[in-house]
């Protein structure tokens, strides 16, 4: 028994040994570990840290992308609608050109027609020309001889006025020779009681000669307005024909 006891102690004794020994170790493992571990833990702190800024970059970086796929969306749409405008743009342009060469072969047209209707117009306008001379000439023609017989007829009156004239005139003088061969005659005769007699001949005289002369000048004076009025007529004329020659 005594022998059982001691081998079970110096056993227990190097088991405990053995166990302290692995109980050291276990602890600097222990140590180790947890050294570890807190490595660990800050790596993992930044890898999470790391990870959130990933999270938060990789965000970004999709939002980026979302506005990259609009961008080059928009361009395709864009690079559609500006090939549709091309076209639309070729489009006009050839009927642009098909108008503008439609529009010269108008303008063309109708400067040949406005070209024509110029040369219609002068020779309409020469034929107006020539029938107003020739109505002009006509016109004149016979208002020279409308002038030369008016003129004829003012010579006739002139003449006429200064034939009556002479003899009024004469009248006058031969009445006042006749006055006063009367006058001499009352005179020389002897003077009466009675008033002069004389001086009722003497009157009577002077306003027969006054109102001859009267009736003389009343008739030079018609003749003269119708001398006057005839001049003004011709004289109407001639600027009316001379207007409507400068016309």
């Amino acid at each position: 028994m005594k022998k059982v006891s001691a081998v079970n102690l110096g056993k227990l004794l190097e088991d405990f040994s053995q166990i302290e020994k692995k109980m050291s170790e276990l602890h600097g493992s222990n140590n180790l570990l947890r050294l570890q571990l807190e490595k660990a833990n800050r790596l993992l702190a930044i890898s999470q840290s790391k990870e959130e800024s990933a999270k938060k970059e990789c965000a970004t970086l999709q939002n980026m992308i979302k506005s990259l796929q609009q961008t080059i969306e928009s361009q395709c749409n864009l690079r559609d609608e500006n090939e549709k405008l091309k076209k639309i743009a070729q489009t006009l342009e050839q009927t642009l050109k098909a108008n503008e060469q439609e529009y010269n072969n108008q303008i063309d047209g109708l400067l040949r027609e406005a070209e024509s209707k110029k040369e219609e117009h002068k020779l309409e306008q020469r034929k107006i020309y020539c029938n107003m001379s020739r109505k002009i000439e006509t016109k004149e023609e016979e208002h020279k001889q409308l002038i030369e017989k008016k003129d004829l007829e003012i010579l006739e009156l002139m003449t006429q006025l200064r034939a009556q004239e002479k003899d009024k005139q004469n009248e006058i003088i031969k009445l006042q020779i006749e006055f006063s061969a009367k006058l001499a005659r009352n005179q020389n005769k002897s003077p009466k009681p009675y008033p002069d007699p004389s001086a009722l001949p003497s009157n009577i005289y002077r306003r027969k000669l006054q109102h001859f002369q009267d009736e003389k000048n009343k008739e030079i004076q018609v003749l003269r307005n119708t001398i006057r009025d005839l001049e003004q007529r011709l004289s109407g004329r001639q600027d009316f024909y001379l207007k409507r020659r400068q016309f």
